[in-house]
């Protein structure tokens, strides 16, 4: 069985899945981290492998850009493949001044303005939790490998924030005492699906640009330039 986005059959995708939005990232962490590693999915070039990494079986599996484009994927996952944890590995904008270029952020709640849980499930939702259980884990396991990690919010937006007109007029409209921490464009249809489904979800970012530094991560940096947030989410999973 597949479905109109996805040719594995059921079986060949884990039950635990790492999740980069790009495509040549999960073919990078597949062909660089993982044992046996088998191209399982590449329907519209949304690649995705099944190995090990230290003997435990995981699945590595590309989003795309935004909320629709994680949304179908990590709901076929959940729903038709039976996945149970999904961590999300991405890039994302810092919004504090002590956010450094490829800084790792661990996600607690994410915002949205979008109507994707309108949408799909006929809930005003726009406030979202990742899963407190894997995001201890992913805690434990950075401290252990003694890397340094931010928690806190992000914004989910519908657009590239670096592109908003007035980006201080999006965050106005955040609700008072959120205080995110980063932005990014996939993790609240993550999370809500995981809600939704009764299934576990996270989200790992690495810091590729912010208004506070000048410097932007280039296409190539970002791309292999994350390994320590890639190492920290094969780890915890």
């Amino acid at each position: 069985m597949s479905t109109p986005h996805n040719e594995a059959e059921i079986g060949q995708i884990a039950k635990n899945v790492i999740m980069p939005g790009d495509p040549l990232r999960a073919k990078y962490i597949a062909e660089n981290f993982l044992e046996n590693a088998k191209l399982v999915n590449q329907v519209r070039g949304m690649f995705a492998y099944t190995g090990t990494y230290k003997g435990k079986e995981l699945t590595v599996m590309a989003s795309g850009m935004g909320m629709p484009s994680m949304g179908i994927y990590s709901y076929e996952l959940f729903k038709i493949y039976g996945v149970e944890n999904i961590i999300r590995i991405g890039s994302c904008g810092g919004y504090k001044p002590e956010l450094k270029l490829f800084d790792i952020i661990l996600a607690k709640e994410v915002f949205s303005e979008g109507n994707y849980a309108l949408t799909l499930n006929n809930e005003n939702c726009h406030i979202v939790k990742s899963n407190e259980e894997l995001n201890s884990k992913i805690t434990q396991t950075a401290n252990n490998l003694n890397l340094k990690i931010f928690e806190g919010n992000t914004v989910c937006s519908d657009c590239f924030d670096v592109y908003m007109t007035d980006v201080n007029q999006f965050l106005s409209r955040v609700p008072s005492g959120f205080n995110p921490i980063s932005a990014e464009m996939e993790a609240f249809a993550l999370f809500y699906n995981a809600q939704l489904l009764g299934k576990k979800a996270t989200c790992l970012m690495s810091v590729v640009d912010s208004k506070y530094i000048k410097e932007i991560a280039t296409p190539e940096q970002r791309q292999t330039g994350l390994t320590n947030m890639i190492k920290l989410a094969l780890e915890s999973i």
